[in-house]
């Protein structure tokens, strides 16, 4: 079966300002389904009619980051801030419910200014179970999936606390809620770990998202870098994923232009413009 890719609108299409235009634009490319980071600024009402308007589906969104201005990047793993983050999650929900969309990337959070990683690693861990069994209640009374994605600490985000797949993988064991899932952005996981065929092989069972972009630049998947992703949308076949692959890229340049990767493999596999079967028009 072919794989279904969703248009990080937070990513794709900066060249536009407003989230509505860039769904339409994603649209407009073929994509089915689209994502975004905590949708800050745009009426839950606003997205929803535009997502109708272009005939896509919104499949994940964040929680909101916190105070952004205080350096924050998601709550639910820093001690002390449990209250705010049950707050943000209630906002995400009901956004979430208001724009049909099923996935809320619950976002961990960053070891706390002036803390030593080691010395506060065994709270931060506490609070993040104590905070996902929350989630996982909260979620399931909607009937969604709340996902963990690491982040890496080498590049992108020194002080960001989960970082690896094995790390995530350790907590969802310990939270044991079927609704919570490993969103895994192969971008990440390189950087910190490589072996990806074996760690793709490893947590399937747990993964309930996927995100691409190239390493190092973090741009197209066919831009130059370390990952061969013709080889790694098979084995994703090949294993019978049938979740959203996420396009969460910087584009090197215009958006539409730098999706050749994705028509090609739409071809490749038969497929049109959008990833409808040939067969079937």
């Amino acid at each position: 079966m072919s794989l279904r890719f969703s248009a990080n609108v937070s990513w794709l299409f900066p060249e536009l300002r407003a989230l509505p235009a860039r769904l339409e634009a994603a649209a407009a490319a073929g994509f089915g389904a689209v994502e975004a980071a905590w949708p800050a600024g745009c009426p839950a009402e606003e997205l929803r009619a535009a997502a109708e308007r272009a005939g896509v589906r919104i499949v994940l969104l964040n929680t909101p980051p916190g105070d952004q201005e205080a350096g924050e990047m998601g709550l639910a793993a820093v001690p002390g801030r449990q209250a705010a983050f049950r707050q943000g999650l209630a906002t995400a929900v009901q956004y979430a419910k208001a724009v049909g969309c099923p996935r809320i990337h619950l976002m961990a959070g960053r070891v706390p200014l002036g803390a030593d990683r080691a010395a506060v690693a065994g709270e931060m861990e506490t609070t993040f179970i104590e905070n996902l069994r929350y989630a996982a209640g909260l979620l399931a009374q909607e009937d969604m999936i709340g996902l963990v994605e690491p982040i890496n600490n080498r590049i992108t985000d020194p002080r960001y606390y989960l970082n690896t797949p094995h790390q995530a993988a350790a907590i969802l064991e310990k939270v044991g809620q079927p609704n919570l899932k490993l969103q895994l952005d192969l971008f990440h996981c390189q950087i910190m770990d490589g072996n990806l065929s074996r760690n793709l092989e490893t947590y399937f069972p747990l993964i309930g998202h996927i995100q691409i972009a190239q390493v190092p630049g973090r741009h197209e998947p066919d831009s130059p870098g370390e990952l061969n992703f013709p080889y790694i949308f098979e084995l994703l076949e090949s294993l019978g994923y049938t979740g959203y692959v996420g396009c969460e890229y910087a584009p090197k340049g215009d958006t539409m232009e730098g999706l050749g990767w994705l028509r090609t493999y739409w071809e490749s596999r038969g497929l049109q413009h959008g990833g409808t079967n040939k067969a079937a028009e």
